[in-house]
């Protein structure tokens, strides 16, 4: 196991289930399999993701929370902290308790790493009530270090339909975040998918083989080991191309043993030391294309 704890504590905000892979149950498991120490707020508590069915929604007062947040913006130890990764939101209320957390840790820390990943939809529309995306939108993503939308979530954000990977890079250059990871891009390999990643300086395509069914909870994943990469050092590149190796190896081992969720504690060495390959593209940056 790698030991990344000279980079610094997680602070991982997001649903917890008590049965399967997904939220917190995911973030915190990569995180600390790959060597960091975390905090961990839930948002929400549920028996299992609602994709199983309906279930028991275990939920907070809003002034609880925001009571929670705090607590951590106080916390001795809060010098330990070096970033915050933020998913799930049980309401648009703890959107905005967020945002003051992760602008009071920035004042005691102007280099803290905030990775928004705004978990509120997919193709099918919204799946959070419309205030919350907008809270989201409206109040995390302009703090976020790095976003890690999917396709459907940036084209709602930005109110405009994403065909192509021109248009998903446009998009996000027009969010704000400095960094933008985002799923379900389009693959230009047949019968693929694409991690998109764009920065001031890089504009990356990550690419494997679309998996039929697959469990839910790869989103949740994908944000933390990507973030961890990022926070050993590690050059954008190849930190896309590792997370993004160690995910799909995730997704086929789980759709192999005929899983509904993520095995994650069976494959906790593909977080680790992936072995699937993953093809990797340089796409043009959009500011390139402008000055020619």
């Amino acid at each position: 196991m790698p030991d990344n704890s000279a980079a610094g504590t997680v602070i991982v905000i997001s649903s917890h289930v008590v049965r399967g892979s997904v939220g917190n149950r995911a973030a915190v498991f990569a995180l600390e399999t790959l060597g960091h120490q975390v905090w961990a707020l839930p948002t929400i508590i549920l028996p299992w993701h609602p994709g199983h069915g309906r279930s028991t929604r275990l939920t907070f007062a809003e002034a609880d929370f925001d009571a929670a947040i705090d607590d951590l913006i106080r916390a001795p130890w809060v010098g330990e902290v070096k970033a915050v990764l933020s998913g799930y939101f049980g309401n648009a209320a703890q959107a905005s308790s967020v945002a003051r957390l992760v602008s009071a840790l920035r004042e005691k820390n102007s280099e803290l790493l905030y990775v928004c990943d705004p978990v509120m939809g997919d193709l099918g529309g919204l799946y959070v009530p419309e205030a919350t995306a907008e809270a989201i939108r409206d109040h995390l993503i302009p703090l976020a270090s790095l976003a890690t939308p999917n396709r459907y979530e940036l084209a709602w954000m930005v109110g405009a339909p994403l065909e192509d990977n021109t248009a998903v890079m446009e998009a996000a250059l027009s969010l704000g975040p400095s960094r933008m990871l985002v799923t379900s891009a389009i693959a230009m390999m047949a019968g693929g998918t694409g991690n998109l990643y764009l920065s001031g300086r890089h504009a990356l395509l990550a690419e494997h083989r679309v998996v039929d069914k697959p469990p839910n909870g790869l989103g949740d994943l994908l944000a933390a080991v990507f973030l961890s990469r990022l926070l050993s050092g590690m050059d954008d590149e190849k930190a896309l191309q590792l997370a993004t190796a160690s995910v799909f190896e995730v997704l086929v081992r789980a759709v192999k043993r005929g899983s509904d969720e993520l095995t994650l504690a069976s494959d906790a060495s593909s977080l680790s030391t992936p072995m699937a390959m993953v093809q990797m593209r340089r796409l043009m940056h959009p500011a390139q294309r402008k000055k020619s």
